[in-house]
């Protein structure tokens, strides 16, 4: 069993214990980030934890202490557990309160650190590619509860993936309350079309870290790349079809809604890119020991 860091000190994973008046349990009142450690690196940390402590600041949430002593906190708990290669899961709940809703009420936030080891998210699909489908569930409106906040609250994430986990998906696909592609239930999405790439942009789907990397690969590599709204069509008529993430890393799909994306297989610019950010996760990040 491993250590997690939870409320100043290091415990057991199995003695981990959050009050049931947390905020962050009763109603899904915190912030939480995913980012993994290759090779005794954490990959683009420092981007990881800007983006955990906006999300904090969009809901007035204060993390109580800084960012540099929450990126050592993190490679502390990756030393505490002998981890070279991990799936790091930092989390800041708004603390114990009373059972109503007003986050004043809170004494205190509370920052826990998990570390583990985990494989890519989806396991031996990476060859063969993802079956995705889209879902009547609608990512959160924008005006209702912005996708850039990473919070705990992952419920409307959990429906599409029940959903897609029924119609025999291996990932969901939202769009939006305009019907635009959104993103998948964990990951962003991009779409290849004569041998540009496409992405929607990130108003109404996640920030994401792993999407900031592809988007640099692209450009160096050249490929002509563009952020714009994307519909069913484009994804029903698309050559390639991939989604990104930390956990996920890069996954083709090659199956939209039982419609075969290209020839079936992962395609050659997806190919290539997983190729490259393999590379740059081997040789860049934030050293460990």
């Amino acid at each position: 069993m491993g250590l997690v860091y939870i409320d100043g000190k290091f415990v057991p994973e199995e003695e981990a214990k959050i009050s049931i008046f947390d905020h962050g349990f009763l109603y899904g009142d915190g912030v939480f980030e995913g980012i993994r450690a290759y090779n005794g690196r954490v990959f683009r940390l420092k981007e990881h934890i800007d983006r955990l402590y906006d999300s904090a600041k969009v809901i007035c949430l204060e993390i109580p202490i800084s960012k540099e002593e929450f990126m050592e906190l993190i490679l502390e708990t990756l030393r505490k557990n002998n981890l070279k290669n991990a799936y790091i899961r930092p989390i800041v709940t708004r603390g114990i309160g009373d059972l109503g809703l007003d986050p004043r009420k809170c004494s205190k936030p509370n920052i826990i650190i998990i570390t583990k080891e985990w494989d890519r998210l989806y396991g031996d699909l990476y060859e063969k590619g993802l079956k995705a489908v889209t879902v009547a569930i609608r990512r959160n409106a924008i005006d209702a509860l912005p996708p850039n906040i990473k919070s705990l609250n992952y419920l409307n994430n959990i429906l599409g993936k029940i959903e897609a986990n029924e119609k025999g998906g291996d990932e969901a696909i939202f769009l939006d309350s305009n019907g635009y592609i959104s993103e998948g239930s964990g990951d962003n999405i991009f779409i290849v079309k004569n041998g540009r790439v496409y992405t929607p942009p990130i108003l109404n789907n996640l920030r994401g870290i792993t999407r900031e990397v592809v988007i640099e690969i692209i450009e160096k590599l050249g490929i002509p790349f563009k952020e714009m709204n994307l519909g069913i069509y484009d994804l029903y008529s698309a050559d390639e079809i991939f989604v990104t993430g930390t956990a996920a890393e890069i996954a083709p799909i090659t199956v939209i809604d039982g419609r075969k994306v290209g020839d079936g297989k992962p395609g050659e610019i997806t190919r290539r890119l997983i190729e490259e950010f393999k590379k740059i996760t081997e040789s860049e990040g934030t050293p460990i020991y």
